[in-house]
């Protein structure tokens, strides 16, 4: 609750009248700046995992798109290891569009698109926690 300060009280009289203004200015209650600290703290690490994820994923998306387009041996060790860990965050846009296919080089776009996906579900997060942010009086003043 705002609590109200009497900051200016002047009277006028005049021989007929007297007239009393008073303005007032709520009192503005902040949270310790640790406690801020802390808060922002957090918030940070939080974007900071959401673009670590992003990240990883885009980069197991990309891999498996440059190996399926110049046509690498699936049963290498390392291919292997990609199309498996990259597999299940494909497989909800497969069949959204045909892939091309040529001398044995295959271009996936339903992963391009799953790329794409992931990035905008990540800015989405980012921006919903933007929501959270704690916010101090000064950043008011600054912004607003």
């Amino acid at each position: 609750m705002a609590e109200y300060v009497t900051t200016e009280t002047r009277e006028v009289t005049h021989p007929t009248r007297v007239v009393k203004t008073t303005q007032t200015n709520p009192v503005v209650r902040t949270e310790h700046p640790q406690k801020v600290y802390e808060k922002k703290k957090a918030l940070f690490r939080t974007y900071q995992v959401v673009w670590y994820i992003l990240c990883v994923i885009e980069i197991l998306l990309f891999f498996r798109v440059m190996l399926k387009a110049m046509g690498a041996n699936p049963f290498s060790g390392f291919t292997s290891l990609i199309y498996t860990l990259s597999a299940p965050l494909a497989l909800p846009f497969q069949g959204i569009l045909r892939t091309s296919t040529e001398q044995g080089s295959v271009f996936e776009w339903s992963t391009i698109i799953a790329g794409l996906v992931y990035f905008l579900i990540a800015a989405g997060i980012v921006q919903l926690l933007q929501i959270a942010k704690p916010v101090t009086p000064e950043e008011v003043e600054e912004n607003v």
